[in-house]
Parts: structure tokens; sequence; C-alpha cells
């Protein structure tokens, strides 16, 4: 009898994982974390683990004495030692590609809500003042004016078509890759030159040490003071501290995050207070389609690899496999 260890609370086992399972002969049992002894004491001897956000570190992973697989369902791996479970021989995988489009669509959405002024509008009409110059003043003309990408992988990709439609200039930033000038429809320039130069900032990299704080205070003085930064990938991408001191002293125009590095944010974290910064609740993944398609595609590498296959979304190559 295999057993597969379903962590975290929010992602509550459903007959998608039981029905999967039990045609492998495996049983799931679900923690709501993997801090407490109890629930480290079943990962231990789980065939696979499945997480969402839980950090997986390399004390754990090298106390797993049956583990095959380490299915991220989700995107994001910042949270897994990668380098500890290859040592040890396990396959990490993930679902890069299930909501590019809703996040993408998430972050136009942040930034036409910006660009249209729909906040001060919506607010003064509900004020009773049916045309309020000073909540919808100044409003520059969205076409032309420039979209930056901080990465550019599936999803900023996705966000540079939708933006192209709307006639905005994409330029990008991705040490990673290297784009071909005759193929693209976006310009390829270094980080300050983007920062310097756009008029939208949305950021779209993974989070590693290198990219940690990549929008800090020194990155923030470089932008126009009319830019907007717009976070839809991971809230450690920015200073937080740093990005507040910019918009309340008038560096750039404000900013929207999908994404916090506390999530959820306390009560009284200042954020929240201004009312140039624009806050949704990690919810850029959603639609109903993302939500069945992440847990199909994550269950379908377990059950691959528990049956002697490989993964089809394997982000290592773990020794001795």
């Amino acid at each position: 009898m295999l057993t597969i260890h379903a962590a975290h609370e929010s992602y509550v086992i459903s007959d998608l994982e039981i029905d999967a399972f039990h045609a492998i002969d495996a049983s799931v049992v679900q923690t709501a974390s993997l801090d407490s002894p109890e629930a480290r004491a079943i990962a231990r001897v789980a065939d696979a683990l499945m997480v969402t956000i839980q950090p997986v570190d390399a004390e754990l992973i090298n106390s797993l004495e049956r583990c095959q697989i380490i299915a991220r369902v989700g995107t994001g791996l910042d949270a897994i030692d990668i380098l500890a479970a290859t040592a040890r021989g396990i396959w990490v995988t993930s679902v890069p590609d299930y909501a590019v489009d809703e996040v993408s669509t998430h972050a136009i959405a942040l930034l036409l809500n910006h660009a249209r002024r729909l906040p001060k509008m919506i607010a003064s009409v509900a004020a009773g003042a049916w045309y309020d110059a000073a909540a919808i003043e100044p409003a520059p003309r969205l076409a032309g004016q420039i979209l930056g990408l901080i990465g550019y992988g599936r999803i900023g990709r996705a966000v540079a078509a939708k933006a192209r439609g709307l006639g905005l200039q994409v330029i990008v930033y991705d040490p990673f890759i290297e784009l071909n000038a005759a193929q693209e429809t976006v310009t390829q320039i270094d980080l300050d030159a983007l920062l310097a130069s756009a008029d939208f900032i949305s950021l779209h990299a993974p989070l590693t040490e290198s990219s940690r704080h990549i929008i800090n205070a020194a990155a923030l003085e470089k932008m126009k003071p009319n830019a907007y930064l717009i976070n839809t990938a991971r809230g450690e991408l920015i200073d937080e501290g740093a990005l507040l001191d910019a918009v309340q002293h008038g560096r750039i125009a404000g900013a929207a995050l999908d994404v916090l590095t506390v999530e959820p944010p306390p009560l009284d974290f200042p954020l929240l207070k201004d009312e140039r910064i624009t806050i949704t609740p990690h919810a850029g993944w959603y639609s109903e389609a993302a939500k069945l398609d992440v847990r199909v595609k994550a269950i379908d590498d377990v059950v691959r690899v528990l049956t002697g296959k490989a993964p089809r979304s394997p982000v290592n190559k773990p020794v001795g496999v």
C-alpha cells in the first residue's frame, strides 16, 4: 500500500485524488502543514508528498524513508530544497503552465485599473459626484505607453501579447533568455534601462537569491515618477518598506500587488493604508479551470512516478534515477 501525503488545509482531498490513487493501490493522508511532529512522522514513511506553499527543507527531505516524488501543486519552487531532493533521489515536479492565462489577465487588469483611474471614479460616483475631475485627471492615453516586464517566461509572454493588443510598447529584462530580435515584437534591454523607461513595470520572475528584492530602494529611485509597479509573481521580489517610502514620497505613482512577503498581511500592514497601492489576495491564478488543471497535472505526475514512469513536468534529475 502506497501513501500519498497531501499537505495544507486549503488543499482539500477530493475524489480526483482518491480515485486516481486508488487505481494504483495508494491511500491518501492529509495534514494542515509539515511543521508538527505528527505531520513529519507521516511524511517520513510516505511514498510521495503533494504540497502547495509549505516549506520542504533539507532536514525534512533527509528524513524521508520512501519518498519518490515531491509534487508542487502550483508553480513556485522557492520553498522546496531541490538540491537536497536531488541528492536523495527524489523527483521534484511543478505545474508551470496551469494558470498562464489567469495570471497574465490579472496583471493586465491591475494595469488597466490604474490606467483608467477606476477606483477613484467608482468612489466619486458612489459619493454623489458624477464627474469629479480630481478623480479622473490626469489620465494619459494608454496606447503608446511603455510596459516593462521583468521576467519573460510563459506568463511574461502572455502579458506581452495582451499588452500589445492594447497598444502598449513592451520592453523586457530577463538575464536567462536571449531573444531573437527578428522574431520578437518586444525589445530586450538591461534592468537599469527598463526601470528608467517604463510607465508600467510588471514582475514575472521566479524567486531566487538573485531576484529577492530586485525592486529595492535603489531600483525605485531609477523609476519614473509616473511609473506604476505590478507584482503577480512573488512578494519577496519587492522590498515592501522601500516601496511604501517611494509611493509616499512621490517617487513612483503607485503599485498593485497580488502577492506579499507575508500572506495574509496583518490588519495594520502599512501598504493597506495607502490608496495608491492596490492589493488583491493572491488570487491572480484563480479560475475554476485553473483550479482543476493544477490538481489533475500534479496528480498525474505522482501516479507516473509511483508506477515507474518519468514525470511530465520535472524540475530536477534525481541522483540514481
